[in-house]
Protein backbone atom coordinates (compact mmCIF):
# COMPACT_ATOMS: atom_id res chain seq x y z
CA UNK A 1 0.00 0.00 0.00
CA UNK A 2 2.90 2.33 0.90
CA UNK A 3 4.52 1.91 -2.31
CA UNK A 4 1.22 2.24 -4.17
CA UNK A 5 1.18 5.47 -2.49
CA UNK A 6 4.79 6.28 -3.21
CA UNK A 7 4.31 5.86 -7.09
CA UNK A 8 1.18 8.06 -6.68
CA UNK A 9 2.75 10.58 -5.12
CA UNK A 10 5.50 10.63 -8.08
CA UNK A 11 2.99 10.54 -10.35
CA UNK A 12 1.14 13.85 -9.39
CA UNK A 13 4.32 15.01 -8.50
CA UNK A 14 5.68 14.84 -12.18
CA UNK A 15 1.98 16.09 -13.31
CA UNK A 16 2.67 18.96 -11.12
CA UNK A 17 5.99 19.71 -12.19
CA UNK A 18 4.88 19.17 -16.09
CA UNK A 19 2.52 21.89 -15.69
CA UNK A 20 4.20 24.10 -13.83
CA UNK A 21 6.94 23.62 -16.57
CA UNK A 22 4.33 24.33 -19.18
CA UNK A 23 3.05 27.31 -17.57
CA UNK A 24 6.03 28.82 -17.12
CA UNK A 25 6.94 28.23 -20.93
CA UNK A 26 3.71 29.77 -22.15
CA UNK A 27 4.40 32.78 -19.70
CA UNK A 28 8.08 33.12 -21.45
CA UNK A 29 7.24 32.17 -24.78
CA UNK A 30 7.64 36.48 -26.04
CA UNK A 31 11.06 35.90 -24.73
CA UNK A 32 13.15 37.62 -25.27
CA UNK A 33 11.65 40.18 -26.88
CA UNK A 34 12.46 42.09 -30.01
CA UNK A 35 10.89 45.12 -28.93
CA UNK A 36 10.59 48.79 -29.99
CA UNK A 37 10.01 52.37 -28.23
CA UNK A 38 6.95 54.10 -28.88
CA UNK A 39 9.23 57.63 -28.00
CA UNK A 40 7.70 60.61 -28.14
CA UNK A 41 3.90 59.68 -28.74
CA UNK A 42 2.70 59.86 -24.69
CA UNK A 43 6.04 61.73 -23.80
CA UNK A 44 6.93 64.57 -26.09
CA UNK A 45 10.99 64.42 -27.04
CA UNK A 46 11.06 67.97 -28.74
CA UNK A 47 14.35 66.64 -30.39
CA UNK A 48 12.09 63.65 -32.09
CA UNK A 49 9.78 65.97 -34.08
CA UNK A 50 10.67 69.47 -33.74
CA UNK A 51 7.72 70.90 -36.26
CA UNK A 52 5.31 70.37 -33.17
CA UNK A 53 6.85 73.47 -31.55
CA UNK A 54 6.83 75.55 -34.33
CA UNK A 55 3.50 77.09 -33.35
CA UNK A 56 4.81 78.47 -30.45
CA UNK A 57 5.24 82.43 -29.75
CA UNK A 58 7.97 82.78 -28.52
CA UNK A 59 9.01 79.40 -28.62
CA UNK A 60 12.81 80.00 -27.96
CA UNK A 61 11.42 81.39 -24.50
CA UNK A 62 10.03 78.13 -22.83
CA UNK A 63 10.26 76.53 -19.60
CA UNK A 64 13.45 76.41 -18.40
CA UNK A 65 15.41 78.15 -21.06
CA UNK A 66 18.26 79.68 -19.60
CA UNK A 67 18.31 83.99 -20.36
CA UNK A 68 21.50 86.71 -19.07
CA UNK A 69 20.05 90.18 -19.87
CA UNK A 70 22.93 92.89 -20.23
CA UNK A 71 22.06 96.43 -19.38
CA UNK A 72 22.60 98.46 -22.73
CA UNK A 73 23.98 101.74 -21.04
CA UNK A 74 25.90 99.91 -18.28
CA UNK A 75 27.31 97.36 -20.16
CA UNK A 76 27.28 95.14 -17.51
CA UNK A 77 24.77 92.07 -16.43
CA UNK A 78 21.86 91.98 -14.19
CA UNK A 79 23.21 89.60 -11.34
CA UNK A 80 21.60 87.77 -8.31
CA UNK A 81 23.70 88.16 -5.63
CA UNK A 82 25.32 85.28 -3.86
CA UNK A 83 23.24 82.98 -6.46
CA UNK A 84 19.81 84.19 -4.35
CA UNK A 85 18.57 85.05 -0.93
CA UNK A 86 19.86 88.65 -2.05
CA UNK A 87 19.65 91.68 -4.13
CA UNK A 88 19.72 91.79 -8.09
CA UNK A 89 22.48 93.97 -9.24
CA UNK A 90 23.98 95.12 -12.57
CA UNK A 91 27.47 94.64 -11.83
CA UNK A 92 29.29 91.75 -13.80
CA UNK A 93 31.33 91.99 -17.26
CA UNK A 94 30.71 88.47 -17.47
CA UNK A 95 27.78 86.12 -17.12
CA UNK A 96 28.03 82.72 -15.45
CA UNK A 97 25.86 81.38 -12.72
CA UNK A 98 24.39 84.20 -10.67
CA UNK A 99 24.00 86.19 -14.36
CA UNK A 100 21.72 83.19 -15.36
CA UNK A 101 18.29 83.38 -14.80
CA UNK A 102 15.97 79.71 -15.72
CA UNK A 103 12.39 81.10 -17.10
CA UNK A 104 9.11 79.58 -15.82
CA UNK A 105 6.66 80.86 -18.65
CA UNK A 106 3.29 81.84 -17.44
CA UNK A 107 1.74 83.06 -20.74
CA UNK A 108 3.53 83.98 -24.09
CA UNK A 109 4.95 87.31 -22.54
CA UNK A 110 5.26 86.72 -18.74
CA UNK A 111 7.93 84.65 -16.98
CA UNK A 112 9.16 83.85 -13.51
CA UNK A 113 13.07 84.08 -13.15
CA UNK A 114 14.62 81.45 -11.47
CA UNK A 115 17.94 81.96 -9.82
CA UNK A 116 21.40 79.18 -9.18
CA UNK A 117 19.94 78.99 -5.79
CA UNK A 118 16.34 77.65 -7.39
CA UNK A 119 14.92 81.14 -5.73
CA UNK A 120 12.92 83.50 -7.71
CA UNK A 121 12.99 87.05 -7.77
CA UNK A 122 10.30 89.47 -7.02
CA UNK A 123 9.15 92.57 -6.78
CA UNK A 124 9.19 93.83 -2.65
CA UNK A 125 6.79 95.78 -2.48
CA UNK A 126 3.83 96.70 -4.98
CA UNK A 127 3.12 100.32 -3.77
CA UNK A 128 6.75 101.19 -2.30
CA UNK A 129 10.45 100.54 -2.44
CA UNK A 130 10.33 98.71 -6.34
CA UNK A 131 13.46 97.12 -5.24
CA UNK A 132 14.33 93.39 -6.68
CA UNK A 133 15.43 90.46 -4.25
CA UNK A 134 15.54 86.84 -5.65
CA UNK A 135 14.91 85.10 -2.11
CA UNK A 136 10.96 83.73 -3.14
CA UNK A 137 10.42 79.87 -2.59
CA UNK A 138 7.80 79.57 -4.72
CA UNK A 139 6.46 82.38 -7.94
CA UNK A 140 2.80 83.85 -7.94
CA UNK A 141 2.09 87.75 -8.84
CA UNK A 142 4.84 89.19 -7.52
CA UNK A 143 7.46 87.32 -9.04
CA UNK A 144 5.99 87.74 -12.50
CA UNK A 145 7.22 89.70 -15.23
CA UNK A 146 6.92 90.42 -18.77
CA UNK A 147 9.48 90.21 -21.13
CA UNK A 148 8.93 93.19 -24.11
CA UNK A 149 10.74 92.42 -27.29
CA UNK A 150 11.82 94.83 -29.72
CA UNK A 151 10.13 94.47 -33.03
CA UNK A 152 13.36 94.33 -35.43
CA UNK A 153 15.59 93.04 -32.79
CA UNK A 154 13.64 90.25 -30.43
CA UNK A 155 16.87 89.86 -27.91
CA UNK A 156 16.46 93.57 -26.98
CA UNK A 157 14.25 93.58 -24.43
CA UNK A 158 12.15 95.57 -21.23
CA UNK A 159 11.28 93.64 -18.68
CA UNK A 160 8.21 94.91 -17.02
CA UNK A 161 7.47 94.46 -13.23
CA UNK A 162 4.17 93.23 -11.35
CA UNK A 163 3.73 96.72 -10.99
CA UNK A 164 3.45 98.50 -14.34
CA UNK A 165 6.82 100.10 -14.63
CA UNK A 166 10.16 98.93 -16.10
CA UNK A 167 13.52 97.72 -14.29
CA UNK A 168 16.25 100.04 -14.86
CA UNK A 169 19.83 99.93 -14.22
CA UNK A 170 20.20 102.74 -12.44
CA UNK A 171 23.89 102.10 -11.06
CA UNK A 172 25.75 98.89 -10.59
CA UNK A 173 23.80 98.45 -7.40
CA UNK A 174 20.55 99.92 -7.98
CA UNK A 175 18.20 98.06 -10.47
CA UNK A 176 14.16 99.77 -9.49
CA UNK A 177 11.47 98.60 -11.19
CA UNK A 178 10.08 101.97 -11.49
CA UNK A 179 10.90 103.10 -15.43
CA UNK A 180 7.55 104.48 -17.15
CA UNK A 181 9.76 105.77 -20.60
CA UNK A 182 9.22 103.89 -23.74
CA UNK A 183 12.95 104.48 -25.98
CA UNK A 184 14.77 101.98 -27.24
CA UNK A 185 18.13 103.93 -27.03
CA UNK A 186 21.57 102.33 -25.87
CA UNK A 187 21.41 104.85 -23.54
CA UNK A 188 17.60 104.05 -21.72
CA UNK A 189 18.28 102.33 -18.49
CA UNK A 190 15.33 99.56 -19.08
CA UNK A 191 16.66 98.35 -22.07
CA UNK A 192 18.79 94.66 -21.77
CA UNK A 193 20.32 93.01 -24.39
CA UNK A 194 18.99 89.40 -23.90
CA UNK A 195 21.15 86.56 -24.53
CA UNK A 196 19.11 83.51 -24.72
CA UNK A 197 21.48 79.99 -24.02
CA UNK A 198 20.23 78.11 -27.09
CA UNK A 199 22.17 75.26 -25.53
CA UNK A 200 19.84 75.21 -22.66
CA UNK A 201 16.45 75.35 -24.39
CA UNK A 202 14.32 72.29 -22.87
CA UNK A 203 11.89 70.92 -25.24
CA UNK A 204 9.60 67.97 -23.39
CA UNK A 205 6.28 67.40 -22.70
CA UNK A 206 6.29 70.87 -20.02
CA UNK A 207 7.67 72.95 -22.61
CA UNK A 208 4.59 71.88 -25.19
CA UNK A 209 1.40 72.05 -22.87
CA UNK A 210 2.72 75.19 -20.66
CA UNK A 211 3.97 76.76 -24.29
CA UNK A 212 1.12 76.53 -26.21
CA UNK A 213 -1.24 77.10 -23.42
CA UNK A 214 -4.72 75.49 -22.04
CA UNK A 215 -6.31 76.78 -25.40
CA UNK A 216 -4.53 75.26 -27.94
CA UNK A 217 -2.76 72.72 -26.00
CA UNK A 218 -5.49 70.26 -26.26
CA UNK A 219 -6.16 70.60 -29.71
CA UNK A 220 -2.24 69.92 -30.59
CA UNK A 221 -1.38 67.18 -28.01
CA UNK A 222 -4.59 65.24 -29.18
CA UNK A 223 -4.02 65.17 -32.86
CA UNK A 224 -0.66 64.27 -32.25
CA UNK A 225 -1.90 61.13 -29.59
CA UNK A 226 -4.19 60.09 -33.13
CA UNK A 227 -1.69 60.75 -35.36
CA UNK A 228 1.49 59.73 -34.30
CA UNK A 229 1.58 56.01 -33.35
CA UNK A 230 -1.92 53.86 -35.21
CA UNK A 231 -3.28 50.35 -35.24
CA UNK A 232 -1.22 50.45 -38.42
CA UNK A 233 1.47 50.60 -36.65
CA UNK A 234 1.17 47.63 -34.65
CA UNK A 235 0.24 45.72 -37.61
CA UNK A 236 3.39 46.68 -39.24
CA UNK A 237 6.01 46.27 -36.27
CA UNK A 238 3.82 42.36 -36.31
CA UNK A 239 4.80 41.84 -39.82
CA UNK A 240 8.19 43.13 -39.44
CA UNK A 241 9.33 40.74 -36.78
CA UNK A 242 8.40 42.83 -33.47
CA UNK A 243 7.19 41.31 -30.54
CA UNK A 244 6.73 43.85 -27.91
CA UNK A 245 6.49 47.66 -27.30
CA UNK A 246 8.24 49.55 -24.22
CA UNK A 247 5.20 52.65 -24.34
CA UNK A 248 6.60 55.70 -22.28
CA UNK A 249 4.15 57.65 -20.24
CA UNK A 250 4.51 60.33 -17.88
CA UNK A 251 3.21 60.43 -14.15
CA UNK A 252 0.21 62.85 -15.19
CA UNK A 253 -1.76 60.16 -17.03
CA UNK A 254 -2.56 58.91 -13.61
CA UNK A 255 -4.87 61.45 -13.16
CA UNK A 256 -5.94 61.24 -16.15
CA UNK A 257 -8.56 62.98 -18.07
CA UNK A 258 -8.26 66.34 -15.54
CA UNK A 259 -4.16 66.16 -14.70
CA UNK A 260 -2.37 69.27 -13.28
CA UNK A 261 -1.66 71.59 -15.57
CA UNK A 262 -0.11 72.43 -17.97
CA UNK A 263 -0.40 68.81 -19.05
CA UNK A 264 -3.64 67.64 -21.03
CA UNK A 265 -6.18 64.92 -20.70
CA UNK A 266 -7.11 62.25 -23.12
CA UNK A 267 -3.70 60.34 -23.39
CA UNK A 268 -5.55 57.32 -21.35
CA UNK A 269 -8.09 56.68 -23.75
CA UNK A 270 -5.28 56.49 -26.57
CA UNK A 271 -2.83 54.05 -24.56
CA UNK A 272 -6.24 51.54 -23.70
CA UNK A 273 -6.41 51.46 -27.48
CA UNK A 274 -2.41 50.96 -27.66
CA UNK A 275 -3.63 47.40 -25.62
CA UNK A 276 -6.30 46.55 -27.64
CA UNK A 277 -4.53 47.15 -30.98
CA UNK A 278 -1.50 44.85 -29.30
CA UNK A 279 -3.56 41.87 -28.26
CA UNK A 280 -5.12 41.93 -31.74
CA UNK A 281 -1.27 41.88 -33.49
CA UNK A 282 0.25 39.62 -30.99
CA UNK A 283 2.19 42.49 -28.99
CA UNK A 284 3.58 42.61 -25.80
CA UNK A 285 3.45 45.60 -23.72
CA UNK A 286 5.88 47.09 -21.51
CA UNK A 287 4.56 50.39 -19.68
CA UNK A 288 6.96 52.73 -18.88
CA UNK A 289 7.17 55.28 -16.49
CA UNK A 290 9.12 57.51 -18.33
CA UNK A 291 8.32 60.93 -16.65
CA UNK A 292 8.29 60.77 -12.98
CA UNK A 293 6.92 63.67 -10.56
CA UNK A 294 9.60 66.10 -10.06
CA UNK A 295 11.52 64.55 -12.28
CA UNK A 296 14.14 62.04 -12.03
CA UNK A 297 17.12 63.24 -14.15
CA UNK A 298 16.40 66.50 -15.29
CA UNK A 299 16.54 65.83 -19.07
CA UNK A 300 13.57 66.76 -21.31
CA UNK A 301 12.20 63.39 -21.73
CA UNK A 302 11.49 63.29 -17.62
CA UNK A 303 9.34 66.39 -18.14
CA UNK A 304 11.10 68.72 -16.20
CA UNK A 305 9.80 72.13 -15.77
CA UNK A 306 13.46 73.78 -15.99
CA UNK A 307 16.10 71.24 -15.97
CA UNK A 308 16.26 70.75 -12.27
CA UNK A 309 16.32 67.05 -10.70
CA UNK A 310 13.83 67.25 -7.70
CA UNK A 311 12.46 63.99 -7.31
CA UNK A 312 13.30 62.39 -3.77
CA UNK A 313 11.55 60.72 -1.07
CA UNK A 314 9.18 63.41 -0.85
CA UNK A 315 7.92 62.42 -4.42
CA UNK A 316 8.07 58.40 -3.42
CA UNK A 317 4.56 58.09 -2.69
CA UNK A 318 3.03 60.50 -5.54
CA UNK A 319 5.56 58.07 -7.70
CA UNK A 320 4.20 54.61 -6.45
CA UNK A 321 0.77 55.81 -6.78
CA UNK A 322 1.09 56.42 -10.39
CA UNK A 323 2.62 52.63 -10.80
CA UNK A 324 -0.32 51.64 -9.02
CA UNK A 325 -3.22 52.86 -11.04
CA UNK A 326 -1.68 51.91 -13.99
CA UNK A 327 -0.70 48.06 -12.58
CA UNK A 328 -4.78 47.86 -11.66
CA UNK A 329 -5.69 49.25 -15.20
CA UNK A 330 -3.59 47.12 -17.25
CA UNK A 331 -3.07 44.02 -14.98
CA UNK A 332 -5.98 41.89 -16.71
CA UNK A 333 -4.68 42.81 -20.01
CA UNK A 334 -3.47 39.33 -21.64
CA UNK A 335 -0.69 42.26 -24.00
CA UNK A 336 0.69 43.44 -20.67
CA UNK A 337 4.11 41.64 -20.02
CA UNK A 338 5.89 44.39 -17.72
CA UNK A 339 5.74 47.40 -15.93
CA UNK A 340 9.00 49.63 -15.77
CA UNK A 341 9.24 51.91 -12.63
CA UNK A 342 10.95 54.80 -13.83
CA UNK A 343 13.45 55.49 -16.83
CA UNK A 344 16.55 56.41 -16.43
CA UNK A 345 17.33 57.09 -12.98
CA UNK A 346 20.30 59.89 -13.02
CA UNK A 347 21.77 61.64 -10.09
CA UNK A 348 18.87 60.59 -7.37
CA UNK A 349 20.14 58.86 -3.83
CA UNK A 350 20.13 55.29 -4.62
CA UNK A 351 18.87 53.77 -0.77
CA UNK A 352 15.51 56.51 -1.81
CA UNK A 353 15.58 55.03 -5.14
CA UNK A 354 15.73 51.10 -3.67
CA UNK A 355 12.81 52.53 -1.47
CA UNK A 356 10.80 53.29 -4.03
CA UNK A 357 11.18 50.29 -6.64
CA UNK A 358 10.18 47.99 -3.41
CA UNK A 359 7.31 49.93 -3.35
CA UNK A 360 6.28 50.11 -6.65
CA UNK A 361 7.36 46.78 -6.86
CA UNK A 362 4.50 46.09 -4.02
CA UNK A 363 2.72 48.30 -5.78
CA UNK A 364 2.87 45.94 -8.94
CA UNK A 365 2.01 42.52 -6.92
CA UNK A 366 -1.24 44.27 -5.51
CA UNK A 367 -2.56 43.68 -8.90
CA UNK A 368 -0.57 40.86 -10.60
CA UNK A 369 1.52 37.92 -10.07
CA UNK A 370 2.70 37.41 -12.84
CA UNK A 371 4.10 40.69 -14.66
CA UNK A 372 7.42 41.14 -14.74
CA UNK A 373 8.92 44.55 -12.89
CA UNK A 374 11.19 46.26 -14.49
CA UNK A 375 14.26 48.45 -12.48
CA UNK A 376 15.96 50.68 -14.62
CA UNK A 377 19.96 50.75 -13.82
CA UNK A 378 20.92 54.21 -12.75
CA UNK A 379 22.68 56.25 -15.74
CA UNK A 380 25.53 57.08 -13.10
CA UNK A 381 25.74 53.97 -11.46
CA UNK A 382 27.77 50.86 -12.48
CA UNK A 383 25.50 48.51 -14.24
CA UNK A 384 25.76 45.65 -11.44
CA UNK A 385 24.89 48.01 -8.36
CA UNK A 386 21.06 46.78 -8.70
CA UNK A 387 21.86 42.89 -8.97
CA UNK A 388 21.93 41.93 -5.60
CA UNK A 389 19.00 43.77 -4.72
CA UNK A 390 16.67 42.78 -7.40
CA UNK A 391 17.63 39.42 -6.77
CA UNK A 392 15.09 39.43 -3.64
CA UNK A 393 12.16 39.58 -5.64
CA UNK A 394 10.82 37.41 -8.41
CA UNK A 395 10.03 38.60 -12.23
CA UNK A 396 12.26 41.21 -11.91
CA UNK A 397 13.89 42.72 -14.86
CA UNK A 398 16.82 45.61 -15.00
CA UNK A 399 17.14 47.67 -17.54
CA UNK A 400 20.48 48.79 -18.94
CA UNK A 401 20.81 51.73 -22.21
CA UNK A 402 23.48 51.20 -24.73
CA UNK A 403 23.87 53.72 -26.81
CA UNK A 404 27.36 54.68 -28.80
CA UNK A 405 26.84 58.04 -28.23
CA UNK A 406 26.91 60.55 -25.45
CA UNK A 407 30.05 59.75 -24.57
CA UNK A 408 33.62 60.99 -25.94
CA UNK A 409 35.12 57.48 -25.95
CA UNK A 410 32.93 56.94 -29.32
CA UNK A 411 34.00 60.36 -30.86
CA UNK A 412 36.99 59.31 -32.52
CA UNK A 413 35.92 55.12 -32.78
CA UNK A 414 35.71 53.84 -37.06
CA UNK A 415 33.08 51.64 -38.25
CA UNK A 416 35.10 48.52 -37.06
CA UNK A 417 35.91 49.81 -33.59
CA UNK A 418 31.95 50.54 -32.97
CA UNK A 419 31.24 47.01 -34.11
CA UNK A 420 34.11 45.43 -32.22
CA UNK A 421 33.02 47.54 -29.19
CA UNK A 422 29.45 46.02 -29.16
CA UNK A 423 31.19 42.38 -30.49
CA UNK A 424 33.24 42.43 -26.60
CA UNK A 425 32.33 45.17 -24.51
CA UNK A 426 28.52 45.13 -24.60
CA UNK A 427 28.51 41.32 -24.72
CA UNK A 428 30.86 41.19 -21.87
CA UNK A 429 28.89 43.18 -20.05
CA UNK A 430 25.74 41.77 -20.40
CA UNK A 431 27.32 38.55 -19.79
CA UNK A 432 28.60 39.52 -16.16
CA UNK A 433 25.13 41.10 -15.56
CA UNK A 434 23.76 37.44 -16.59
CA UNK A 435 23.41 35.10 -13.59
CA UNK A 436 21.23 31.83 -13.17
CA UNK A 437 18.87 32.57 -10.73
CA UNK A 438 19.10 36.15 -10.86
CA UNK A 439 16.83 39.12 -12.22
CA UNK A 440 16.80 39.07 -15.94
CA UNK A 441 18.37 41.63 -18.03
CA UNK A 442 16.60 44.05 -20.62
CA UNK A 443 18.36 46.41 -23.02
CA UNK A 444 15.44 48.28 -22.89
CA UNK A 445 16.99 51.15 -25.21
CA UNK A 446 19.80 50.93 -28.21
CA UNK A 447 20.02 52.87 -31.21
CA UNK A 448 21.42 52.66 -35.16
CA UNK A 449 23.04 56.15 -34.73
CA UNK A 450 26.75 56.56 -33.36
CA UNK A 451 29.37 59.26 -34.00
CA UNK A 452 31.07 57.92 -37.79
CA UNK A 453 30.61 60.05 -40.30
CA UNK A 454 29.76 59.40 -44.06
CA UNK A 455 29.53 55.54 -43.31
CA UNK A 456 27.88 53.61 -46.18
CA UNK A 457 24.67 51.54 -46.27
CA UNK A 458 26.47 48.44 -45.55
CA UNK A 459 28.14 50.08 -42.66
CA UNK A 460 25.12 50.66 -41.21
CA UNK A 461 23.82 47.44 -41.66
CA UNK A 462 26.43 45.83 -39.88
CA UNK A 463 26.48 48.10 -36.92
CA UNK A 464 22.43 47.07 -36.99
CA UNK A 465 23.37 43.52 -36.90
CA UNK A 466 25.60 43.55 -34.80
CA UNK A 467 23.58 45.28 -32.30
CA UNK A 468 20.50 42.44 -32.84
CA UNK A 469 22.96 39.73 -32.44
CA UNK A 470 24.63 40.85 -29.22
CA UNK A 471 21.52 42.37 -27.61
CA UNK A 472 19.51 39.35 -28.18
CA UNK A 473 21.68 37.77 -25.57
CA UNK A 474 19.76 39.61 -22.96
CA UNK A 475 17.06 37.03 -21.36
CA UNK A 476 14.46 39.69 -21.45
CA UNK A 477 15.56 41.10 -25.07
CA UNK A 478 15.70 44.62 -26.63
CA UNK A 479 13.92 47.49 -27.32
CA UNK A 480 14.94 49.76 -29.65
CA UNK A 481 14.66 53.45 -29.49
CA UNK A 482 12.08 54.25 -31.35
CA UNK A 483 9.39 53.50 -33.78
CA UNK A 484 9.45 56.76 -35.54
CA UNK A 485 11.50 60.15 -35.54
CA UNK A 486 12.41 62.88 -37.95
CA UNK A 487 16.27 61.40 -37.62
CA UNK A 488 15.96 58.52 -39.79
CA UNK A 489 18.68 56.43 -37.75
CA UNK A 490 16.93 56.70 -34.71
CA UNK A 491 13.30 55.54 -36.58
CA UNK A 492 13.26 51.46 -36.95
CA UNK A 493 10.50 51.92 -39.18
CA UNK A 494 12.57 54.08 -41.16
CA UNK A 495 15.34 51.53 -41.18
CA UNK A 496 13.08 48.80 -41.88
CA UNK A 497 11.64 49.76 -44.81
CA UNK A 498 15.39 50.68 -46.04
CA UNK A 499 16.48 47.62 -46.30
CA UNK A 500 18.80 48.68 -43.25
CA UNK A 501 18.00 45.73 -40.61
CA UNK A 502 15.64 42.39 -41.06
CA UNK A 503 14.45 41.11 -37.93
CA UNK A 504 11.74 38.40 -39.35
Amino acid sequence: MSSQLFYANLLLFFYLSCCHFALSQTENSSLPLKAVNLGNWFVIEGWMKPSLFDGITNKDLLDGTQVQFMSTKLQKYLCAEHGGGSIVVANRTKASGWETFRLWRVNETAFNFRVSSKQFVRLTNQDEGNALLADSDSPSDMETFEILRNDDDPNRVRIRAPNGQFLQAISETVVLANYQGSSWDDSDPSVFKMNVLTGTIIRGEYQITNGYGPDKAPKIMRDHWNTYITEEDFNFMSENGLNGVRIPVGWWIAQDPTPPKPFVGGALEVLDNAFTWAEKHGIKVIVDLHAAPGSQNGKPHSASRDGYLEWGDSYISDTVAAIDFLAERYASSPSLIAIELMNEPQGVNLESLKSYYQAGYNAVRKHSSSAYVIMSNPLDRDSKVLLSFAGAFSNVVIDVHYYNLFSDRFSNMNVQQNIDFVKKQRASDLSTLTTSNGPLIFVGEWSGDWKVQKASKKDHQKFMQVQVEVYSRARFGWAYWAYKCDSNFWSIKWLIENNHVKLN
